[in-house]
């Protein structure tokens, strides 16, 4: 009796390199790329650069936290703790380098002190809240739109006369050049005043208890978030539309396309494995930025929901004078927008081998 037997080593990831395998290769062209060491250091001296500037503008400006704090409480605190809430905040007299060291130790332990308009509550506890609803709305928001303005924009340039072509695209062009608080105001009266179909203000109903544990809670999150997501969405997706079709049409005439339709491959694949693939590294770069600052909120949208994001909490602050708070957020946004750009960096030597 015999038995069937397979061919040795049969299975094996080294023998058969399958999705694994290019993962693994991929990784490893990204770790060993000169193109991102070269990015990573440049990087490095950015982030130092604006570290030091956020240490230097608030101690060029007049007066400081402690005095403002002092005032708005209106003698209600021991002029005795000046000194005491004065060390807290980081303002210390001394050498200036002596300051710097203690605000480089402050962002290394995210201890940035209290924040001025929210006393006693610390810095980080008031970024932590606005942050979290503002990359839940923006952050979904911009994600969506870019990917479906991307996808339609592929379909556009490849279609090209069609109705997506035609007339979605004008259409999206024209609703993108509005603002988008212009368009907030829109949706609030009509879905919100007039046909009251989704709420008008705040990132959840006030009147229930907030817990991510309740789906009670999270329901009226999502339906909160609706309006202003779909608000978002509307004037952001013709922009990645219009630049994805522009990119397209511009790598379709390109030699290796012409060269792929002649050795008969499939149309699905010349369009997203040899046309999208190209086109979508300069829509990439945008997107990483816009993204980056996503984090900065997206302040009149925010202001016409009352949406307590973070745009909205840095206009508190700004108006507060909270310096705190303002060097928190800038250092966040700081680190947001450079971490973006060396992720479409890293998405830069994945798509495109000449880069590395």
């Amino acid at each position: 009796m015999t038995t069937a037997i397979g061919k040795p080593g049969a299975g094996k990831p080294a023998d058969n390199p399958g999705f694994l395998s290019k993962l693994l290769d991929s990784v490893y062209a990204i770790f060993t790329s000169r193109f991102l060491r070269r990015r990573f250091m440049f990087y490095l001296v950015a982030a130092f650069a604006a570290i030091t500037l956020n240490f230097i503008i608030p101690r060029l400006m007049p007066g400081d936290p402690v005095q403002l704090l002092f005032a708005r409480f209106q003698g209600k605190l021991d002029p005795r703790a000046f000194e005491a809430i004065k060390a807290q905040f980081g303002f210390v007299d001394g050498p200036l380098f002596e300051q710097y060291l203690l605000y480089l130790r402050s962002i290394v332990t995210l201890d940035f002190g209290p924040s001025i308009m929210g006393f006693p509550v610390p810095v980080f506890q008031v970024i932590s809240s606005s942050l979290r609803w503002t990359l839940l709305l923006a952050g979904i928001a911009s994600v969506m739109s870019y990917l479906i303005g991307t996808f339609l924009g592929v379909l556009a340039a490849w279609r090209r006369g069609g109705r997506i072509d035609t007339v979605l695209l004008p259409i999206a062009s024209v609703i993108g050049a509005f603002p988008y608080f212009f368009v907030a105001l829109l949706a609030v009266y009509i879905l919100g005043f007039q046909l009251d179909i989704f709420p008008t203000s705040h990132a959840y109903d006030t009147a229930i208890r907030q817990d991510w544990r309740s789906t009670e809670f999270i329901w009226s999150v999502v339906y909160h978030m609706m309006l202003p997501l779909f608000t978002i969405i509307v004037t952001a997706t013709g922009g990645w539309m219009l630049g994805m079709r522009n990119n397209m049409i511009g790598v379709l005439s390109q030699d290796y396309i012409v060269m792929a339709e002649a050795k008969g491959l499939a149309d699905r694949r010349i369009m997203l494995m040899y046309a999208a693939r190209n086109a979508i590294l300069p829509s990439l770069t945008a997107f990483a930025m816009s993204f980056g600052f996503i984090i900065a909120g997206l302040l009149l949208t925010e202001i016409v929901f009352s949406y307590p994001g973070m745009g909205y909490t840095f206009l508190l602050a700004v108006n507060a004078r909270d310096y705190p708070l303002i060097q928190g957020i800038y250092l966040m946004i700081t680190a947001a927008v450079l971490l973006a750009n060396f992720i479409a960096d890293m998405s830069y030597v994945l798509l495109d081998p000449r880069a590395r």
